[in-house]
């Protein structure tokens, strides 16, 4: 049979029996890929775990491929050192990218800056990430032109090489909380003493339990880095704006519940400024001053003087 491979192809005999047996090993390796994939989508129903099992068994059996390759085709080789100097010299020149993408993806997975199901920001992209592959990685986006960090819809691929040149954000690893600040505008002429009372308690009504989980969060994470803990529980700043007393409320949250918390927050302010009749949202606004006598003074003399010419 090898011979005849041969003799169709015009190539060396030891050139048909490599070729015959790869065919014969990838055949293989993909059916057994195809029923162990098979077999832990029916006996995981943890989607999560599913992804990682799987996961697992695509980096074993491409190992296990590679292994197999490299007896095929190298043990007839004298000198496989030599082969490989050669080979690795052309390879670093013309896959510069290609090489730079897998050593991002062995970075990944040794010194885990993220995981799958960690929000991240690269550069301009912001989003989770649903998947991470030996060239690239993949997340669905955040933000962009959608307000308080929900997901556009889109996902991104990302070349794993972008890791190890630009700064990378973990909103997960470490912390899970980050703050959030509601600017709150009220007028000059309102009470601002109660208005900021109201929302101080507003603050900690909706967010005050997530200080007891980030205070244990910290203890951990000090193990590891210098993180040093301020205040978490919610707090009102208090600043003079042009158009009235501008009263922010600050407060920890999880990333993916900024949208909702603020909607909650916001729907609170307004019910309870509702119910103070000395308390006012402001906005910007022009005002008119008059003299006593009930005209503008500047009006009034060059009037007296026209007629006087």
């Amino acid at each position: 049979m090898i011979a005849h491979v041969a003799e169709q192809l015009n190539i060396s005999e030891w050139l048909a029996e490599n070729l015959v047996y790869t065919a014969v090993t990838l055949v293989l390796l993909f059916i057994a890929k195809v029923v162990t994939a098979r077999i832990v989508s029916r006996q995981i129903t943890d989607d999560k775990r599913r992804y990682h099992v799987r996961k697992t068994v695509t980096y074993v059996f491409s190992v296990i491929l590679l292994v197999l390759l490299g007896w095929i085709w190298f043990q007839g080789m004298a000198s496989l050192g030599t082969f490989l100097g050669l080979a690795s010299a052309g390879l670093a020149v013309a896959m510069h990218d290609t090489i730079a993408n897998m050593t991002g993806f062995f970075f990944i997975e040794a010194r885990k800056p993220f995981r799958v199901g960690d929000r991240i920001q690269l550069d301009t992209f912001k989003g989770d990430v649903i998947d991470i592959r030996l060239f690239q990685f993949s997340i669905v986006e955040v933000g962009n032109w959608v307000d308080a960090d929900q997901s556009t819809g889109r996902i991104i691929h990302v070349p794993n090489s972008m890791v190890l040149r630009l700064p990378l954000s973990n909103y997960h690893i470490g912390f899970e909380y980050i703050w959030n600040e509601i600017p709150v505008l009220i007028t000059f002429e309102s009470n601002w003493r109660k208005a900021k009372e109201l929302l101080l308690g507003i603050g900690r009504e909706n967010a005050e339990y997530l200080s007891q989980g980030a205070q244990a969060q910290i203890r951990n994470a000090a193990r590891k880095y210098l993180i040093v803990a301020g205040k978490l529980t919610p707090t009102v700043y208090t600043d003079v704006k042009d158009s009235g007393v501008m009263l922010t409320i600050r407060y920890l949250v999880d990333p993916r519940q900024r949208r909702g918390t603020e909607q909650k927050i916001w729907e609170d302010i307004l019910d309870a400024f509702a119910k103070e009749s000395d308390v006012d949202l402001a906005y910007p606004t022009t005002r008119f001053y008059m003299s006593p006598g009930g005209e503008n003074p500047d009006i009034r003399a060059g009037i007296h003087e026209e007629k006087n010419s």
